[in-house]
């Protein structure tokens, strides 16, 4: 299994990272964030048609590139370490994951070629109220009606449920449980009786919204009561992509830490040069390189269809994170004094690391996961 990256693919990702130094600088970051929508439309714009980010994982019969899952953890990796405002892993990563996994060739040809062009914004509406990523815990339902199905029921903290064009909604039928009776519908974002309503959220990179569904008119996407399956692969993938997207920003975070530690004098001399700091910069170095690992070995074994992919997708997003979160915390220390100020961009990965360390599921979630996965936990 190739574990690093050919030529092609850095050079994408250099391409990539110009990108978004001169469109996602923490200014800009800074200035979405109070907005509503949480992205720049042009910038969307320009990155579906000039870097074609929706599209890279899609296969070419339906509008996508075609390129492997590796080619989309370098984007997620970019995107993380830009902290960029953009619906991307909500369309590209959770949305269209679910249709690619969960649905019938009618409808992929059908959906994914807006989602890849960008057109279509998705969202992925599965967890409930009780902030559970799992299948099994979903409680809204589906009645067949007249031609489609009708849904009711709540769910919560919907990745940029708030803009979507397209929901992708986790429902079951009534009286049934675990995985069974478990299907996908799509909704339209303005479809009569769904109320949608922003969150508020530590981390306002990521526009989080609750939507309440009282008679939502609902397509199918696959076959009826079989979404279970589908979805799990849909979340393992996710967790693999945003294990990608967290080594991201832990890289900028200690690379920053380093640039601090090498300009701060202190004593007549750089605080780098003090032991403490020394030793703290390569403990975070060991954590960057260890969840950058465990990212890419994921990453290229879905896009080598290895049988490992869900135990790799827990021990990725369980390592990734927990890094992340402890490099963001430790950036904010060594920057001292400045570090602590709400206006320091330190507190802006830090917020990031800390949504990512509960989005999907938490550390505990996935090693417990990963302890079933690998057959030592009942």
């Amino acid at each position: 299994m190739r574990i690093t990256h050919s030529d092609e693919q850095e050079e994408f990702r250099r391409v990539l990272r110009r990108f978004l130094e001169d469109h996602s600088p923490p200014a800009e970051v800074r200035r979405l964030m109070e907005t509503s929508e949480g992205v720049d439309p042009e910038v969307w714009r320009r990155l579906c048609d000039e870097l074609g980010l929706p599209s890279l994982h899609v296969p070419e019969e339906y509008g996508g590139q075609g390129f492997s899952f590796v080619e989309l953890g370098i984007a997620m990796e970019e995107t993380g370490r830009a902290l960029l405002c953009a619906p991307l892993f909500a369309s590209a990563v959770l949305a269209t994951g679910a249709i690619l996994e969960g649905a019938t060739e009618t409808r992929k040809k059908e959906l994914l070629p807006s989602l890849a062009s960008g057109e279509t914004i998705g969202a992925l509406a599965l967890t409930e109220p009780d902030g559970r990523w799992d299948p099994a815990s979903v409680r809204t339902t589906a009645r067949a009606g007249d031609g489609a199905f009708l849904l009711d029921g709540v769910k919560s903290f919907v990745l940029d449920g708030h803009s979507a064009d397209l929901l992708v909604v986790a429902a079951r039928e009534p009286g049934s449980a675990g995985d069974a009776g478990l299907s996908l519908f799509s909704v339209a974002g303005d479809a009569e009786g769904l109320l949608r309503r922003p969150l508020a959220s530590a981390d306002a990179t990521r526009k989080l919204a609750r939507l309440e569904f009282s008679g939502v008119r609902g397509e199918l996407l696959g076959e009826r009561g079989t979404a279970g399956p589908a979805l799990a692969r849909t979340l393992d993938l996710a967790a693999i992509a945003l294990a990608n997207e967290c080594v991201g920003g832990a890289q900028r975070v200690l690379e920053a830490s380093v640039e601090y530690a090498k300009t701060r004098v202190q004593f007549g001399r750089p605080i780098g040069s003090f032991q403490a700091i020394k030793h703290r910069c390569a403990d975070m170095l060991l954590d960057v390189e260890l969840a950058r690992s465990a990212a890419l070995y994921a990453a290229a074994a879905v896009a080598e269809g290895s049988d490992e992919v869900p135990a790799l997708a827990s021990l990725a997003k369980a390592f990734a994170s927990d890094a992340y979160v402890d490099v963001a915390a430790a950036n904010i220390q060594i920057h001292g004094g400045i570090g602590f100020t709400w206006e320091h961009d330190a507190h802006l990965y830090f917020k990031r690391a800390k949504s990512a360390e509960v989005f999907l599921g938490d550390p505990t979630h996935h090693r417990e996961l990963l302890a079933q996965r690998l057959g030592v936990s009942p």
